[in-house]
C-alpha cells in the first residue's frame, strides 16, 4: 500500500494534535492538583472555589474533557491510517473531539487546530482511482 492509498497528510495532522491535545489535558491536570507559582496568592493556592476560582469538580471535568478527547483523537487517527476506507467516519470522530478539546484546553490551541485540520482532510481525501 503506497502512501496515495491512505489519507497520510491527514493522518499525520490528526496524530500530531491528538498528542497535543493530551499533554495539554494532563498538563491542565497537574495545574489543577498542584497549583502554579502564580495562582497560588494569599492562601497558597486555596480558595473557596477550588483551583483557579472554578469549582473543582469543573476543573476535574475539563481535564476529562481534555484527555478523553486526546485520546479519542490519537485513535481515530491510528484507524484512519489502518482502515482508509473509512476515512469519513475516523475523520468525523477526529473532527468532533478536536472541537470539544477545546474545553480542556485544546493541546495548548495548536492541538485543537492540528485535528480539525486533520479531521477536514480526512474528509475530503479521495482514494486514487484503480488504473
Amino acid at each position: 500500500m503506497g502512501s496515495q492509498e491512505i489519507p497520510l497528510t491527514a493522518f499525520i495532522l490528526s496524530l500530531i494534535g491528538g498528542v497535543f491535545i493530551l499533554v495539554g489535558g494532563f498538563v491542565l491536570s497537574l495545574w489543577s492538583l498542584y497549583g502554579g507559582p502564580w495562582f497560588n496568592g494569599m492562601m497558597g493556592g486555596m480558595t473557596m472555589m477550588g483551583g483557579f476560582g472554578f469549582p473543582s469538580n469543573l476543573m476535574v471535568g475539563f481535564e476529562l474533557v481534555g484527555l478523553v478527547s486526546g485520546v479519542l483523537v490519537v485513535i481515530g487517527a491510528i484507524m484512519m491510517r489502518v482502515h482508509p476506507g473509512e476515512h469519513v467516519a475516523w475523520g468525523t470522530i477526529v473532527l468532533v473531539f478536536s472541537i470539544t478539546s477545546f474545553l480542556g484546553m485544546g493541546g495548548f490551541m495548536i492541538g485543537a487546530l492540528l485535528g480539525i485540520a486533520g479531521g477536514a482532510l480526512a474528509l475530503s481525501w479521495r482514494p486514487p482511482a484503480k488504473a
